[in-house]
């Protein structure tokens, strides 16, 4: 048997990126950070959580050992912490362009992203006026609110009660390369939302934008507006094949939970599956876990880590959202049998304590467990390409043009059959 289950724990960076300053992000740490805010009593909220983090079971994966590796951080895990038989750890230093979700994902995948994405400026308006005029007259609407920088649900409350009395959707973006695009889910229409986006989306190609994101709301004024589950990912396509393009051109199952197939503009994909919030995602993942047949990946992405509290600068809440999912570790290492290969990793850092709302450039973690394998360390990668290679190398497919597999390192399949 040998299955392959990769999760990203999205904006879950240990720190360290050696080209950090040049994003202005010297020095951010997101699990670092984090961990020293729980020790100083700094990230306690009644009915949350208090207290040191907790994450034993990342711990015995080898959590700490990858943030040593990547940034020097040590993290008291406390004198039980052991590391698990068959675990191996390490981190990975990014070598595509930018710290954005597609990037960093496409290069999981054994794709980097060689091109500079496009940006809009942080000024008011942010779009160029030959964009927005092209948005309104071939999208069919009476104008655009927002045209700015902004984040999450903070638009939707300042301009959710116009959009809902004039019909103008809400066009917002950051410095990542996205057009995010919010309106009414049943007053402006669901299915109109994305027709919406699908006609930004092609607009803004020549632009070189990663993403138009639909971003559905609903509720009647700002202190009731909230994000509905029906985002909608309208990404640029991958320009060479990806990892999961060789899986499934050779006729194996890639089952994508999460938001997997928007990043990858469904392809590669054999199914999706989501859910409200990393909790129905984890139960997502371990059904697919479950129903993953030789030859298979599940690739995973827990998008909450970033959305709810890397962007909102909630470390509090960030913490308490990865003891959650650490908890639930060993519901998926319990399904795990000898020749399986379960890794987690992240896609870029968002540092709860750093200055600003977006993502910051590190290193990310890769730990895991390979059953009935060798394990142990595998240092600091050169790029997130070799996560890809190994899992191909893992379930018996060729060489790709991009990073080197670490399969070796930690036993590989040669190890069961001695």
């Amino acid at each position: 048997m040998a299955r392959a289950f990769v999760f990203v724990l999205d904006s879950f960076g240990i720190g360290g990126a050696a080209d950090a300053d040049v994003y202005g992000d010297a020095g951010s740490n997101t699990f670092g950070h984090i961990a020293e805010a729980c020790a100083a009593g700094k990230a306690d909220r009644e009915g949350l959580r208090a207290g040191p983090l907790v994450l034993p079971n990342m711990t015995a994966l080898g959590l700490g050992e990858a943030a040593r590796i990547a940034s020097g951080f040590s993290f008291d895990a406390g004198a039980a912490a052991r590391l698990s038989a068959s675990s191996f750890h390490g981190a990975a230093q990014e070598v595509s362009s930018g710290k954005d979700t597609p990037s960093g994902h496409w290069e999981i995948a054994g794709l980097p992203v060689r091109f500079d994405w496009g940006y809009f400026p942080d000024t008011v308006p942010a779009f160029p006026q030959t964009l927005t005029e092209a948005m309104i007259r071939e999208g069919e609407v009476p104008g655009i609110l927002a045209n700015c920088h902004a984040s999450g649900i903070t638009v939707i409350e300042d301009f959710g009660e116009e959009h809902i009395r004039t019909g103008k959707p809400i066009c917002y973006t950051s410095v990542d390369s996205v057009l995010q695009i919010a309106a009414h889910e049943t007053l402006f229409g669901l299915e109109r939302l994305y027709d919406f986006c699908a006609v930004v989306r092609k607009l803004c190609d020549p632009l070189k934008i990663g993403r138009v994101i639909a971003r559905p709301f609903v509720g009647e004024t700002a202190a009731t507006f909230k994000r509905t589950p029906n985002r909608r990912d309208y990404a640029v396509p991958p320009p060479e094949p990806t990892l999961l393009d060789r899986l499934t051109g050779r006729g194996s199952r890639v089952i994508a939970i999460g938001k997997i197939g928007d990043i990858f503009a469904h392809r590669g994909i054999s199914e999706i599956r989501k859910g409200v919030g990393n909790m129905a995602m984890f139960d997502k993942a371990l059904g697919a876990l479950d129903d993953a047949q030789d030859g298979n990946l599940v690739f995973a992405n827990f998008v909450d880590f970033d959305t709810e509290f890397g962007h909102r600068r909630d470390v509090a809440g960030y913490a308490a959202a990865l003891e959650a999912f650490d908890r639930r570790i060993p519901e998926a290492l319990a399904r795990l049998k000898p020749g399986d290969l379960f890794l987690l990793t992240a896609d870029h850092g968002n540092d709860p304590t750093w200055r600003g709302t977006d993502h910051t450039r590190e290193r990310i973690p890769v730990i895991g467990m390979a059953p009935g394998m060798t394990g142990g360390t595998i240092g600091l990668r050169s790029t997130f390409a070799d996560i890809g290679e190994t899992v191909a190398e893992h379930l018996g497919l060729a060489p790709g043009r991009h990073g080197t597999s670490f399969y070796t390192a930690i036993g590989g399949l040669g190890n069961l059959h001695a």
